[in-house]
């Protein structure tokens, strides 16, 4: 495999993961809403939401390979550390789902991110 196969391949990689992570954290924060303990799930929301969006823009700009995808995938790995601590503070299959699913993303964006720099 080339170097370039291998980039490519890991491109799609972490695209993928962060799909995956965008839908869980739009499912889970959803899941929050719709709960009888709404207020005590605020954070959750917040969290599931700005990582859910930064993931949705992470995986566009690594689409059209803009010059600027290493640096969005820094920031949207730490976004999903912060919504994966804060989902791993709650007992909801939901939660747990995308606590998972967030750290395999923001490892996925790590490693795009120190690839590209």
């Amino acid at each position: 495999m080339t170097t370039t196969q291998s980039r490519n391949s890991q491109l799609e990689a972490c695209i993928e993961a962060c799909l995956k992570c965008l839908q869980d954290c739009e499912f889970c924060a959803t899941a929050c809403l719709d709960s009888d303990m709404v207020q005590m799930m605020a954070a959750c929301i917040k969290a599931c939401r700005d990582c859910a969006d930064l993931c949705a823009l992470c995986a566009r700009f690594m689409s059209r390979t803009s010059d600027l995808h290493a640096q969005l995938c820094a920031v949207c790995a730490d976004a999903c550390d912060r919504c994966a601590t804060e989902c791993a503070k709650h007992d909801h299959e939901h939660c747990r789902r995308c606590a998972e699913s967030c750290r395999r993303c923001a490892e996925s964006c790590r490693q795009m991110s120190m690839a590209m720099a």
